[in-house]
């Protein structure tokens, strides 16, 4: 739950006088009140607005707000993720929003400058772009995959300016195929202010095995990510999320739907139960993007090439909590060529 830590004085009885909710604006600065009842619960909202229209009305200083309280406030519950919160109040051109819990008890307040500009993460993201992209070629020959253009940008530069949108400044690129000419496109980081370091994997190593090469190993959460997926999740989220349920290792996945084209029928030895005409299947699949503690990268060092599969299954069996983070935001894994022109096509570039 983002929210300013000084809401609190923007609490009003509901029994103030207009000169009272001008001198609680005075004093937040926060440009709204928030009137609340002896047990705290939201009954309205009380804005500069508010307070000059009755005062046009006729109203003076010291008549009661309820003359001019806004009691149809949108609120929203404390587990509204940030991007949602953002969206609702810029289509209702809003810049403050209560936050409340199911009996209107205020627990805090949105504000629009300060979910726009997100808190610094000092966590460090790693990038997985090591890969041949052999499904690419000949788009690959001479073009490491993740520097592949996609709306005038290479793709591995799509992720980085995603990430930073969540406050995430530290990138570590793990490289083997055509690694010098990522290293020479992006150097240190400083065109897109952030910070770029590299691991060179002497051979391919996983998607999960370059995470051994780590030196120093990191002190919090490291969010990892496949080169080649392109997608509009909230990094800040997934970390959240991950940190929320004490997990070890979270992943993120998609749903997947496989509907069969046949009718399929169900037996017992000869006898027909029943017939499903065209079912359809659903599954999560692997999203290509982690979150993992610290802890879990010692057990990577000296150990060559691993998958994360392998390694969120290891983790499982010697009891670590692993977790799985339904994502619902656009979400595409570039490993074709027919990835590629629709990832062009959806973000503008057109399939030429």
């Amino acid at each position: 739950m983002t929210t300013t830590a000084s809401w609190k004085n923007t609490l009003l009885g509901q029994d103030a006088s207009l000169r009272e909710a001008i001198e609680n604006l005075d004093h937040s600065g926060l440009q709204i009140v928030l009137v609340v009842d002896a047990q705290g619960l939201l009954q309205g909202t009380v804005t500069d607005g508010d307070i000059r229209r009755g005062l046009l009305r006729g109203l003076t200083l010291e008549n009661s707000i309820n003359e001019i309280i806004h009691r149809d406030a949108f609120v929203v519950p404390p587990d509204m993720d940030r991007k949602t919160v953002l969206a609702l109040m810029q289509a209702n051109e809003i810049r403050q929003l209560p936050i409340v819990d199911e009996q209107r008890r205020v627990l805090g307040l949105h504000l629009w400058n300060k979910l726009a500009a997100p808190a610094p993460r000092h966590n460090t993201m790693v990038i997985m772009a090591g890969g041949q992209g052999s499904r690419l070629r000949p788009h690959t020959e001479n073009c490491p995959k993740p520097l592949l253009p996609v709306a005038g940008k290479p793709m591995l530069e799509h992720i980085i300016l995603r990430a930073k949108e969540d406050g995430f400044r530290r990138f570590v690129l793990a490289l083997h195929y055509l690694g010098h000419m990522v290293v020479d496109h992006f150097g240190n980081g400083e065109a897109l202010d952030v910070e770029i370091s590299y691991i060179r994997e002497p051979a391919p190593m996983g998607t999960a095995g370059a995470l051994g090469l780590l030196d120093p190993l990191p002190g919090e959460a490291l969010v990892v990510t496949n080169g080649d997926v392109l997608t509009d999740i909230s990094y800040g989220d997934l970390l959240d999320f991950h940190r929320h349920h004490g997990a070890a290792a979270t992943m993120a996945v998609r749903s997947h739907e496989w509907q069969n084209p046949f009718g399929v029928v169900n037996t017992q030895g000869v006898e027909i139960v029943s017939i499903d005409e065209k079912p359809v299947y659903r599954s999560h699949i692997n999203a290509g993007i982690y979150v993992l503690e610290p802890d879990l990268l010692m057990s990577l060092k000296g150990k060559g090439r691993m998958d994360m599969p392998e390694l969120f299954i290891e983790q499982r069996q010697q009891g670590q909590r692993v977790l799985a983070y339904p994502m619902h935001e656009p979400w595409l894994d570039v490993g074709r060529e027919q990835d590629l022109l629709r990832a062009r096509d959806e973000r503008g570039e057109g399939k030429s």
